[in-house]
C-alpha cells in the first residue's frame, strides 16, 4: 500500500507541472500536438524511472556523509554531497543521449518534431527536480525511489498530453486575440493545477 500511495501521490498530488511548475519550457512549447507530446512525455517518464534509482544508489552509497563506510572505517566521515548536483545531471544527460539516439534511429519524424527539446531533457528541471526531491525525502529503499520516479513521469506525461488535447481542440475556437497562444495556455494550466489540487485531500489507507 505504501508503494501505491506514493505512486498515486506523485502523479496527482505532487504533479511536477501542476504542483511545482517544473518542466514548463518544454511543456508549453511541445504541447501543441498530442502525438509529439506523447513522445516527449514517454521520454521524460523513461528517464525519470531510470535515473532516480541510479541517483538513489549514488546518493546513499557514495555521496552523502558516511555513505562510503562500506569501504572501511577510514571513509566513514567522508562527505561528497557537494558533488550531487553535477553527478545527478551527468547521469540524466547520459540517459538523455541514449533516448535521443533511439528516437532518431526508430522515429525520425518524432525526432524532427521534438527538435531541440529532446536533448534539452538533460536540463529539464522536472527530471532534476525528481532526483533532488528524492534526496530531500530520503526514501527508505530503492523501490520507493523508483516508484516515485515512475509516478512523477506519468504525472508529467498526463499533464502535457492533457494540455495538448485541449490546445488541439481550441485551435479553431474564437478566442480573444490577446489571449491566443501562450495566454490561454497559461490560463488553462492554472485551471488544471487547481483541479489537481483537489486530489491533495485524498488519503489512501
Amino acid at each position: 500500500m505504501e508503494y501505491i500511495s506514493l505512486f498515486v501521490q506523485s502523479i496527482f498530488v505532487d504533479n511536477m507541472v501542476f504542483a511545482y511548475f517544473l518542466g514548463m519550457c518544454s511543456y508549453l512549447a511541445v504541447s501543441k500536438n498530442v502525438k509529439t507530446s506523447l513522445g516527449l512525455g514517454l521520454a521524460v517518464t523513461f528517464i525519470l524511472t531510470c535515473t532516480l534509482p541510479l541517483n538513489y544508489l549514488l546518493e546513499n552509497y557514495v555521496l552523502k556523509e558516511g555513505a562510503l563506510a562500506w569501504l572501511g572505517p577510514e571513509f566513514a566521515d567522508v562527505n561528497l554531497s557537494f558533488l550531487s548536483l553535477i553527478l545527478f545531471i551527468a547521469i540524466i544527460a547520459s540517459f538523455t543521449q541514449l533516448v535521443e539516439m533511439i528516437v532518431e534511429r526508430f522515429s525520425p519524424s518524432l525526432y524532427a518534431s521534438l527538435g531541440i527539446f529532446l536533448p534539452l531533457i538533460a536540463v529539464n528541471c522536472a527530471i532534476l527536480g525528481g532526483s533532488l526531491f528524492m534526496q530531500q525525502r530520503e526514501f527508505a529503499n530503492i523501490g520507493l525511489a523508483t516508484t516515485y520516479g515512475f509516478g512523477s513521469g506519468i504525472g508529467w506525461l498526463l499533464a502535457i498530453i492533457g494540455m495538448a488535447a485541449i490546445r488541439e481542440k481550441i485551435a479553431y475556437s474564437d478566442i480573444p486575440k490577446p489571449l491566443r497562444g501562450l495566454g490561454i495556455t497559461f490560463i488553462i494550466t492554472a485551471l488544471m493545477g487547481i483541479a489537481f489540487m483537489s486530489f491533495s485531500g485524498i488519503k489512501l489507507s
